[in-house]
């Protein structure tokens, strides 16, 4: 009996297994339009992935070609053809129009920005260096937001100047940059008759990035602070 029972039970599998599958094959033949539409999400999605990785290759690439020109010229104290190109090269602003989403077009808002600010375009060379999407390095993103903080303060934002300045030493925090931005601000500080505070930053100079140059004469700095 019990092995009658054992023979059932192993005859009995394969069924149940067919009425599994007769049940996800009605489940699929009553739900497919479902099933077609998700499937379709999926794939116009991967593709999309897929194209859009190898456009902005292609795009980046494409950006890289074209800023060379308008570097050279800002090289070359050239900043209007900097900006606008030569009518036979693209300058900082079409770049930055043609080649959007590129790390390429980023680093041309940085150029522009400072572009603008050497031609005294205040507000201009704000917007682009506001619209700069700094980067994970210790020199060039700490300084375009100095270059944005020292913006602030030829307008006349002190306390906003300050602050960026500030932002700008913290995330360098390096020797070579960090103490002359916290110079910087601490000067803003002194000219807004709050030496305190100009003082704390000389302070942090004098201690904490005692290995650079800047820190040698600090000590002059503190001492007309004090007064």
């Amino acid at each position: 009996m019990a092995k009658n029972k054992k023979q059932q039970v192993v005859k009995d599998e394969p069924i149940a297994l067919d009425v599994q599958l007769n049940k996800g094959e009605a489940f699929i033949e009553k739900n497919w339009k479902k099933i077609a539409a998700v499937l379709g999400v999926i794939i116009v999605i991967v593709a999309g992935v897929y194209i859009y990785k190898n456009y902005m290759a292609d795009k980046e690439l494409s950006a890289q070609k074209a800023i060379v020109a308008a570097q050279t010229a800002f090289a070359q104290q050239q900043y209007e053809q900097a900006l606008n190109g030569d009518g036979n090269t693209k300058g900082f602003l079409k770049i930055i129009d043609e080649f959007g989403g590129t790390q390429t077009a980023n680093l041309a808002k940085l150029y522009a920005g400072l572009a603008f600010a050497k031609t005294d375009k205040v507000d201009e060379a704000i917007k682009y260096l506001e619209d700069f999407s700094v980067q994970d390095d210790d020199i060039i993103s700490p300084a375009a937001i100095a270059a944005l903080g020292n913006l602030y303060v030829q307008k006349g934002e002190n306390e906003k100047g300050i602050s960026t300045l500030i932002k700008a030493a913290n995330k360098a925090d390096n020797d070579a940059v960090s103490p002359v931005f916290l110079l910087q601000a601490g000067e803003v500080y002194e000219s807004l008759g709050q030496n305190d505070k100009a003082l704390e930053l000389y302070n942090k100079i004098k201690k904490q990035y005692f290995r650079s140059p800047l820190s040698q004469e600090i000590d002059k700095y503190i001492e007309r602070a004090t007064k």
